[in-house]
C-alpha cells in the first residue's frame, strides 16, 4: 500500500532504535529508506534492520504546529516558533530576526517557484513544513551542528541537511564586523545592518542554503538522488545574490554573481580542456579542497550560460533529473550521455561556453 507506515527496529553503533515512516526506496538487498513524519530520511542497511512490519495507518507528515512543538522539545529551553506560509522558523534570537528570515524565505520561495514554472518546469507544493533553526549566536550553533558537520562547523554560517531536511543557521546581526555597533532591535534596523556590503556574502550563504531546501522539497530535486553537484550547487548560486535594498529581495533572479565570475576569470587562463567534462561526469572536484572554489565558480558559470543560451533544453534536463530515484548512482558515462542528449556535443558546447564567458563584464 502506497503511503502506508513502515515500522522498523534497527541497531546502529550498538544502539537499538525504532523509526516509523513512509518507504521511499526498498533496495534489492533488503535495505530501506524511510521518510519520517518530521521530514528526516533514514537509510537503513539490511545488516542494521532487526524487525520490519507494515502498519495499516497512512503516513501523515507533521503539521507546522506539530513540527514546531517537536523542535521545541528537542532543542534547549528558550526556543520560540514563527510560522509563515511554507516555513517553520524555530529561534532563540529576537522575534524581529525570525520575522526577517521568514519574510526573506517566502520571497525566495515565490521567486524560485515562479521562475521555474515560467520556464515550464513542473513543481509541487512541499509535502512537509520547511524548517529553519536560528541560533542567537555562533557558539551555540557550532555546538549543535558539530555532530553532523564535524570540524567545519565553525566556518559554515548556515547549512541545509539532506538527512533532516532542515536549514540551520545563526543570527548574522550579532557579528560585530557586520553590525558595527549598530542597534538591531527592529526589522528596519536588521535590514539596514544586513544590506551593508560587509554582510552580502553571509546573506547570500543563507539564501543559498534555503534555495537547496526549496529545490529538494518542491520536486525540482529529489533528496539522495544522483543530482550532479554542478546543477544543485549551480542553481543555488544562481539564486543566492540578494538585493536587500529592494523590498522584493532581488533586482532580478539570475543577476551576475560577481564573486563567482571573478573566481572563474582567475581559473580560466589555466583551465584544462577537459574541465567541463570533469565537472559533469562526477562530483570529485567539489569535494577536493584544492579544486572546490574553481568547481563552484565554473558550476555557476555553466548554469548561467545554459539558462541564457539553452533555456528550453535546461528546463527539460532538470525535469529529467527531478525524476531520479534516491540511492541509484549513475556512471560517469551515463552522466555525460544524459548531458549530451540534452545539450548536444560537449566539445562544441565548451567552445561556445568559453566565448560567452570571455565576453561577460
Amino acid at each position: 500500500e502506497v503511503g502506508a507506515l513502515e515500522m522498523v527496529e534497527f541497531e546502529r553503533e550498538g544502539k537499538r532504535q525504532r523509526v516509523e515512516g513512509k518507504e521511499v526506496v526498498r533496495a534489492e538487498d533488503g535495505g530501506v529508506m524511510l521518510l519520517t513524519a518530521d521530514g528526516t530520511l533514514w537509510n537503513l542497511t539490511p545488516e542494521e534492520i532487526v524487525t520490519s512490519r507494515r502498519d495499516e495507518r497512512p503516513f501523515a507528515p507533521l503539521s507546522a504546529a506539530e513540527a514546531g512543538k517537536q523542535l521545541q522539545s528537542a532543542l534547549p529551553e528558550g526556543f520560540e516558533i514563527h510560522n509563515t506560509a511554507h516555513f517553520v522558523i524555530c529561534y532563540n534570537t529576537s522575534r524581529a530576526y525570525a520575522q526577517w528570515c521568514g519574510a526573506l524565505y517566502e520571497r525566495l520561495y515565490s521567486g524560485f517557484t515562479n521562475y521555474w514554472t515560467k520556464k515550464g518546469v513542473t513543481l509541487r507544493e512541499p509535502e512537509l513544513p520547511l524548517v529553519c533553526i536560528v541560533f542567537a549566536d555562533q557558539a551555540a550553533y557550532a555546538k549543535h551542528v558539530q555532530p553532523e558537520l564535524g570540524g567545519t562547523s565553525t566556518n559554515i554560517i548556515a547549512y541545509y541537511s539532506l538527512k533532516t531536511n532542515r536549514v540551520t543557521m545563526y543570527d548574522l546581526t550579532g557579528i560585530e564586523a557586520v553590525r558595527g555597533g549598530g542597534r538591531r532591535g527592529t526589522l528596519a534596523q536588521i535590514n539596514q545592518i544586513l544590506s551593508q556590503p560587509e554582510a552580502e556574502r553571509m546573506v547570500a550563504t543563507v539564501i543559498h542554503e534555503a534555495t537547496h531546501q526549496i529545490a529538494f522539497n518542491c520536486g525540482f530535486h529529489e533528496r539522495y538522488a544522483d543530482i550532479p553537484l554542478w546543477v544543485s550547487e549551480g542553481v543555488a548560486m544562481y539564486f543566492e545574490a540578494p538585493d536587500l535594498s529592494n523590498s522584493k529581495g532581488w533586482r532580478s533572479i539570475g543577476e551576475v554573481n560577481r564573486p563567482r565570475l571573478l573566481r572563474y576569470r582567475e581559473y580560466a587562463p589555466a583551465r584544462p580542456s577537459e574541465s567541463l567534462r570533469s565537472l559533469i561526469v562526477n562530483d570529485e572536484r567539489f569535494r577536493n579542497p584544492r579544486e572546490s572554489l574553481d568547481a563552484y565558480a565554473e558550476a555557476w558559470a555553466l548554469n548561467y550560460f545554459l539558462l541564457r543560451q539553452r533555456p528550453k533544453e535546461y528546463a527539460a534536463y532538470v525535469e529529467t533529473l527531478g525524476r531520479k530515484t534516491p540511492l541509484v548512482w549513475d556512471s560517469a558515462e551515463a552522466r555525460l550521455a544524459e548531458f549530451e542528449k540534452a545539450f548536444g556535443d560537449l566539445g562544441k558546447l565548451d567552445g561556445e561556453f568559453r566565448k560567452q564567458m570571455q565576453k561577460m563584464r
